[in-house]
């Protein structure tokens, strides 16, 4: 397993020390550790006392901090739980959960009496996991991942971001399922909104981890300019961390988001694009062609964040602020 990209780096003026690569078969291995040793379980807001929702987002931030595919694959698996708890359930133990909710280029599972059937893109853990919680039209269903009928695609996934997720294309062809929840249920509960910010808090980890290598490589070199942009990805970067605090806190305190979740994501997906832009203008191509962990993280944000959907979230967060104010 890899350090985060602030810790234990190799010289980048002295190549062919870096790391060995990470691969879906590492981070599973992780992933199973953290699960035995209770590492995965995660405050539940609503459950588990005061602060839940602080508690969690922290730990999410941490764990991109460390390592995004890894935190993927992690966050995939809390959510799950999280969800399974909002609906009254529990999960099997000792297995590794995802939730499999994408509806890219007009694909998608159904789920009906022949079972579960279609093409879900963007399945992180594909390989790895034991079950998955597979969004089919306005159900949202359980599987066990070892049922006859699933096809994998991991070939699907050729980005060199996130490559370590595990990350592809499910097939399913009548495969048996359970229903979690009442049809519509799934985007319909409390605890939906509060996900897609636990993403945010998982993104913010990642590009706290970016400037924790630029300011390692900086340390004996810095010049004025290298300083500027420093301070400008340090401003950003705590400024989402006290804006992410926040809304945690507010949330808890009066259980009704409103617009602060998507307030929240859209200033944490514009600072991870100022670090990625920037990050690369500080180190110049030194990190970038002769540090492998700096490249990697790099290329993982870059791709990560890309579940927010740009101009089209932006457009609904403008569209509540102006109702907000009528």
């Amino acid at each position: 397993m890899t350090a985060s990209p602030g810790t234990a780096r190799s010289d980048p003026d002295q190549p062919g020390t870096g790391p060995e690569p990470r691969t879906p078969g590492s981070l599973g291995a992780e992933l199973r550790r953290m699960l035995a040793a209770g590492d995965l379980d995660l405050p539940v807001p609503g459950r588990d006392g005061p602060e839940a929702l602080t508690r969690r987002w922290a730990a999410l931030s941490r764990w991109g901090r460390r390592d995004l595919a890894l935190a993927r694959l992690a966050e995939g698996h809390a959510d799950a739980v999280a969800i399974l708890a909002e609906a009254g359930l529990h999960p099997e133990p000792l297995a590794l959960y995802g939730v499999w909710a994408a509806k890219s280029g007009g694909t998608g599972a159904a789920w009906g009496e022949d079972g579960l059937r279609g093409t879900v893109r963007f399945c992180s853990g594909l390989t790895g996991l034991d079950r998955a919680l597979v969004v089919a039209g306005e159900h949202l269903v359980e599987v066990d991942l070892t049922a006859p009928g699933i096809e994998r695609h991991p070939e699907a996934w050729q980005s060199v971001g996130m490559d370590a997720s595990d990350s592809g294309d499910v097939r399913f062809e009548g495969v048996p399922a359970t229903e979690v929840g009442p049809p519509g249920w799934y985007v319909a509960r409390p605890g939906f909104v509060l996900g897609g910010t636990g993403v945010a808090a998982v993104w913010l980890g990642g590009a706290a981890g970016l400037l924790d290598a630029v300011c390692e490589y900086l340390r004996p070199r810095a010049d004025e300019h290298q300083l500027a942009h420093l301070g400008a990805l340090h401003t950003a970067v705590r400024g989402s961390e006290e804006l992410l605090r926040s809304t945690a806190a507010v949330i808890e305190r009066s259980a009704e988001p409103g617009l602060l979740n998507a307030t929240c994501r859209a200033s944490v997906e514009h600072t991870a694009r100022e670090v990625v832009d920037r990050a690369p203008r500080i180190t110049g191509p030194a990190l970038l062609c002769r540090d492998r962990r700096f490249a990697q993280h790099l290329a993982d944000l870059q791709v990560f964040i890309r579940q927010h959907h740009a101009e089209r979230d932006l457009a609904a967060l403008g569209r509540g602020v102006l109702e907000q104010r009528a």
